[in-house]
C-alpha cells in the first residue's frame, strides 16, 4: 500500500520545502494548530527496516518516539515525553519500504521546533523544522461613521499581512490601529474608508499565501451630503438673519423717537 494516499488528506494545509543550514539539509513542514503533522523520514535504499531501530528526538534531546526492531513507544517503550505520549503514530505497513515517518496528533504551539530521525546502524539523520501556526480569523465590521470599515486579526502565528479589497480584488489604502506580539501572537487591526457601495472583504496572509483567509461584508448605499437641503437651510438661515436684523433697526428707531417725545436726549 502506498504511503502518498494516506498522506493527502493532512497535506491540505502542509507545507513541505528544503531548507540548507551550514552543510546539512532540513525539511521544513508547517501545519495548522490543531491538525496533524506528519514528519518525513525515509531512507533512499528503500531497505525494509522492520528489524533496525530509528529515533526520533526534538531538539536533540526530548525522546519523541522510538522504534526498536518491533518495540516501540505505542507497544512496550516507556521513556517517551509526556508531551507526546499518545500523540505520536508511525506507518507500520510503510517500514519495509524504509519509511520511517511519524505522524504528531493534533499540533500544539509548543511542539514546534528542531526533530531529528536518527538510524544508529547506518548513522544516517534526517532533520526536520516543524512550524505550527495558528489560523488568522479575521472579524470585520461597519463602523457607524458611514463609509468606515474596521478588520481585527486576533491571536495569528506566524505573522499575517492584513488588507482589505474590493470585489476587484483591488487593495484599498488602510490604516494601522494595532499591531502587536504578545506571547508569540499577533494582534493586528485595520480601518479603511469607502466611498460607495459594494461588498468589500479583508484578507489576512501567513507566509505568502501558504494560509489565507477572507472575511467579507457588504456596504449599503453611502448617502451624498444633500445640497439641495443644504442650500435650503443656508437660504432659511439668510431670512431669518434679515427679519432679525429688521425688527432690531425697528426696535432702535423706536426708542429713539420715544425718547425725543419724552424729552429724553
Amino acid at each position: 500500500m502506498e504511503l502518498l494516499p494516506l498522506l493527502i488528506p493532512s497535506f491540505c494545509f502542509l507545507t513541505l520545502s528544503g531548507l540548507t543550514f551550514g552543510a546539512e539539509s532540513v525539511t521544513s513542514v508547517i501545519v495548522k494548530e490543531d491538525d496533524d503533522a506528519i514528519l518525513p523520514c525515509s531512507l533512499s535504499t528503500n531497505e525494509n527496516i522492520e528489524s533496525i531501530v530509528f529515533d526520533w528526538k526534538k531538539e536533540e534531546t526530548v525522546q519523541v518516539f522510538m522504534y526498536n526492531k518491533g518495540d516501540h513507544h505505542n507497544n512496550g517503550l516507556t521513556d517517551q515525553n509526556e508531551q507526546f505520549k499518545s500523540r505520536v503514530t508511525h506507518f507500520p505497513e510503510e517500514l519495509k519500504h524504509g519509511n520511517a515517518s511519524i505522524r504528531i496528533k493534533e499540533t500544539k504551539r509548543e511542539d514546534k521546533g528542531n526533530y531529528t530521525c536518527f538510524f544508529p546502524k547506518s548513522r544516517k539523520i534526517f532533520k526536520v523544522e516543524l512550524v505550527v501556526g495558528a489560523a488568522p480569523k479575521p472579524y470585520v465590521k461597519l463602523l457607524k461613521e458611514k463609509g468606515l470599515l474596521e478588520c481585527e486579526v486576533p491571536g495569528a502565528y506566524p505573522k499575517p499581512t492584513v488588507e482589505w479589497q474590493d470585489s476587484d480584488n483591488k487593495t484599498l489604502f488602510s490604516k494601522t490601529l494595532r499591531d502587536i506580539e504578545d506571547k508569540n501572537r499577533f494582534y493586528i487591526t485595520i480601518q479603511t474608508s469607502v466611498t460607495k457601495p459594494g461588498c468589500y472583504r479583508c484578507v489576512a496572509t501567513q507566509m505568502a499565501k501558504w494560509h489565507q483567509i477572507p472575511s467579507e461584508t457588504c456596504v449599503p448605499d453611502v448617502p451624498e451630503p444633500n445640497t439641495g437641503l443644504i442650500v435650503a437651510v443656508a437660504g432659511l438661515a439668510g431670512v431669518l438673519a434679515v427679519v432679525v436684523v429688521g425688527i432690531l433697526v425697528w426696535c432702535y428707531f423706536k426708542n429713539k423717537k420715544k425718547n425725543k417725545q419724552e424729552g429724553v436726549v
